[in-house]
């Protein structure tokens, strides 16, 4: 049972994480497999919803670069994009500032027709978890140890328990595992 209401299109969490927990994604093995994995994902969703720091670490990656050879790369530079941030003044790659109270703007984003929002990083994910927004959690776990951090949720205030509704395994060893929220 989902904790979204039917009539919203939903949040969807999703994050590259080591088998220690490393969201670094400089130790992430990336490659076609796991581009042709996300393009899926991409393909689920209208609007892509990111922090500042995600925002410009996606668009110095990606922007600009052909995307007839990978399905990920013509994705997410199509994608409408939407950008949490009290610094900056302007942005542009198809992006918009989301301003002023960052439920309410999350909530009214939910409330528009459309796929789902796919929601990337580290600091805002954490900030919507514990305000109860995110409505699907994804974690590719690869199978490397990467012995140092960021982390996925570190300080989150309060436990969020999830139901297990998929997994999936890839070539590469890495493991999809989809999570809702229990209510």
């Amino acid at each position: 049972m989902s904790t979204r209401d039917e009539a919203t299109r939903p949040l969807r969490y999703s994050i590259n994480v080591t088998l220690d927990g490393c969201c670094d994604h400089r130790v992430i093995p990336a490659g076609e497999e796991l581009h042709h994995y996300f393009a899926g994902n991409l393909g689920r969703a209208d609007a892509l919803l990111y922090g500042r720091g995600t925002y410009e670490l996606m668009e110095a990656g990606f922007r600009g670069q052909p995307g007839d050879q990978d399905p990920f790369v013509r994705l997410i530079n199509d994608a409408k994009k939407y950008v949490v941030s009290s610094t900056l003044e302007h942005v542009d790659w198809n992006a918009e500032l989301l301003r002023g109270d960052l439920a309410d703007a999350v909530r009214r984003l939910k409330r528009e027709p459309g796929r789902g929002i796919l929601l990337g990083g580290v600091r805002l994910p954490l900030a919507l978890a514990e305000r109860g927004l995110i409505d699907e959690y994804e974690f590719v776990v690869h199978p490397r140890l990467a012995g140092h951090g960021p982390s996925v949720f570190a300080g989150l205030a309060e436990y969020v328990d999830l139901k297990l509704v998929d997994r999936a395994e890839l070539g590469s060893g890495a493991v999809v595992l989809r999570y809702e929220p229990v209510t």
